[in-house]
């Protein structure tokens, strides 16, 4: 029987598909479903650093910050009532899944600010989460805030929620900074157990009819897979933290991709989410399948089998491809 097992944030899990943060891990039944579809790990739904805001103040906190704005803009933010999940639910759901399943689970936070991580970092963790997974997603919008300015909260909230809790942490990355390789070498020095590539940001479309924001939710596909490989490929080797990949997996072609790339888990969300999760199983088994049918003895064997590391000169085989790729359009 083929060997899938790997080691993700510390933990020696029997093959690397995870569901990554979604509706599925906000609903008990489905969690259960999950893990009966043999689930390595679960990540829980994200905890919103504005519903903490809004259980304490009784409203969202940007829609204070911008009570100046125009209605239109503050229909952008949701209703304190609109959120799935308050702080005191989501850590009485932690404890429960916690005590109903076999598997690690990973909690969530999603935030911007030092303030909106550090009480609840501990308060999950106390729940009983094996691990949380900071969501940083931040929109740098002020044209007065520096990069480097953005990657300093970043990384000072990384410190401060691993001097706050003795569980591992992951980061869930954007890939939108200026250096991803870079900002990746410095949460490994901060102490990130795992960094996960990449966070989607969810663009809004435009009415101009009605001279509104849209906002449409669009899965991913495997075409989103590419970005994830070429940064998990440039990564693998060079950071201590386990790598994890997210959007665009979908098929056991696609993980094996992200394996190969040195991904150590492979989180999947809208193919459950299209599929149902009896999926996870049809990717494992066909993961399992196609080591087997190549040759491989093991998935230890293939990760990070196609990774720059593996490449004399990352920059010129970059650049290399880049001008080989642009001379394959004929012009007819």
């Amino acid at each position: 029987m083929m060997d899938l097992s790997t080691t993700y944030l510390g933990f020696r899990l029997p093959h690397p598909l995870i569901p990554g943060a979604s509706p599925l891990a906000a609903d008990f039944d489905s969690i259960l479903r999950l893990e009966d579809a043999g689930a390595a790990a679960i990540v829980l739904p994200s905890l919103f650093e504005e519903q903490i805001t809004a259980d304490a103040l009784g409203s969202v906190h940007h829609m204070q910050v911008h009570e100046d704005a125009h209605a239109e803009a503050l229909s952008y933010f949701p209703l304190a009532d609109e959120y799935a999940m308050g702080p005191d639910r989501y850590l009485e759901h932690v404890r429960r899944v916690r005590a109903a399943v076999q598997v690690p689970v990973i909690g969530s936070l999603n935030g911007t600010s030092r303030a909106g991580w550090l009480d609840y970092a501990r308060l999950i963790q106390d729940a009983g989460a094996d691990a949380i997974e900071l969501n940083f997603y931040h929109v740098a919008t002020d044209p007065t805030e520096s990069g480097a300015a953005v990657e300093q909260r970043l990384l000072d909230v990384v410190r401060e929620v691993k001097a706050h809790v003795s569980i591992p942490v992951a980061v869930k990355l954007s890939p939108f900074f200026s250096s991803v390789a870079n900002v990746a070498q410095q949460l490994d020095q901060a102490g990130a157990d795992g960094l996960v590539l990449f966070n989607r940001f969810y663009q809004p479309d435009i009415d101009p009819e009605a001279l509104e924001a849209v906002s449409r939710l669009h899965l991913s596909d495997s075409h989103e897979l590419l970005l994830r490989l070429r940064w998990l490929a440039i990564l693998s080797g060079h950071v201590r933290a386990s790598l994890g990949a997210t959007g665009g997996v979908h098929t056991a072609v696609d993980a094996v991709k992200a394996v190969m790339s040195g991904a150590h888990a492979v989180q999947m969300v809208a193919a459950l989410l299209i599929h149902g999760t009896s999926h996870l199983t049809a990717v494992r088994d066909g993961l399992s399948q196609w080591l087997e049918e190549h040759e491989y003895e093991s998935l230890e064997q293939a990760r990070g089998s196609m990774s720059l590391l593996r490449c004399p000169d990352p920059e010129a085989f970059e650049r290399g491809n880049y001008m080989k790729i642009l001379q394959t359009w004929k012009v007819r």
